[in-house]
């Protein structure tokens, strides 16, 4: 609990800017309730009025939580979502942050993930990186991804907005993941063509036994190689689940694939594209499912 209780102060600290009178939220589920009333316990042993509550494990990332639940967070400075499966490409997030509220997500999170990696980074330098790459995708009309050396994913950006993840969060109506560290923009829908060889990981799958090639045509996922391609291609379903969502670069340094989505995709050196909803961040899909797949190594090349 001591070395919870420190953490926490230096997240507090370093990475927020609350005043004395800030009340939290902290929502976890049946599989993460032992480390999130943990981190609800060490927020009041900071000195701050928190509120723990679990709810029943979601069945994928993306889905939405309770509505009762979801409501609750209006009454409250900032929520902590320590849960299974993410919360972040969610409604009730949006709707949060449009009523003033901070929203941070941890899916995935494990004692391992909170106390080293990507948590224990400098996040002064996590900033910094990532407002770089935030605006070199702002700025690009496109981005070609080549991987595996044979295989390219051509990805038209044009008047959408590069977004940062930095694990800053000293604005009111922040949102984002800790740990952090990514840039990241929804492609134009409907017109991503080509295919990437994911090398790290999948959202929900862990790490991948073998590469898995994704055939992407007109903006939407139609062939996923092997035994983890078809679970993913199940996970997605038929519809606005295959949508090319998210293209995203790690930008943490401290940050490991580890086979869980909350690190991984912040690792240096790594990029991922997700499969599902947008809405959230500059898209127009609500698809109810947000998968990422990381790849290692890519070489990317703005236009």
């Amino acid at each position: 609990m001591q070395q919870m209780n420190t953490i926490i102060k230096g997240l507090l600290a370093n990475n927020f800017q609350f005043d004395a009178q800030a009340t939290f939220y902290v929502l976890t589920d049946d599989t993460t309730k032992t480390l999130g009333a943990a981190f609800a316990e060490g927020l009041r042993q900071n000195g701050y009025d928190t509120t723990l509550e679990v709810m029943a494990d979601r069945s994928k990332n993306g889905e939405e939580p309770p509505k009762a639940i979801a409501e609750k967070w209006y009454d409250y400075t900032a929520v902590f979502c320590l849960t299974r499966y993410s919360l972040t490409h969610t409604v009730a997030r949006k709707e949060a942050n449009k009523r003033g509220v901070s929203v941070i997500t941890m899916p995935g999170i494990t004692e391992d993930i909170f106390f080293n990696g990507a948590m224990t980074a400098d996040y002064s330098k996590v900033e910094q990186e990532t407002l770089v790459r935030a605006t070199q995708l702002s700025e690009a009309s496109s981005v070609i991804i080549h991987t595996g050396g044979q295989y390219e994913l051509r990805l038209p950006l044009e008047g959408r907005k590069g977004l940062p993840s930095t694990g800053v969060f000293k604005t009111p109506a922040a949102s984002g993941n800790l740990p952090s560290g990514e840039a990241y923009i929804a492609p134009l829908e409907g017109r991503a063509n080509g295919e990437i060889l994911i090398t790290g990981s999948i959202a929900s799958l862990g790490l991948v036994d073998e590469p898995v090639l994704l055939t992407i045509r007109d903006g939407l996922l139609v062939d996923a190689s092997g035994t983890q391609g078809k679970a993913l291609l199940t996970i997605l379903g038929e519809g606005a689940g295959r949508n090319v969502a998210e293209l995203g670069i790690g930008t943490n340094y401290k940050a490991r694939i580890i086979g869980t989505i909350l690190e991984d995709e912040k690792a240096y050196d790594t990029i991922h594209v997700a499969f599902g909803s947008n809405h959230t961040f500059g898209g127009t899909v609500n698809a109810g499912v947000h998968i990422d797949c990381v790849t290692k190594n890519p070489e990317i090349i703005f236009r």
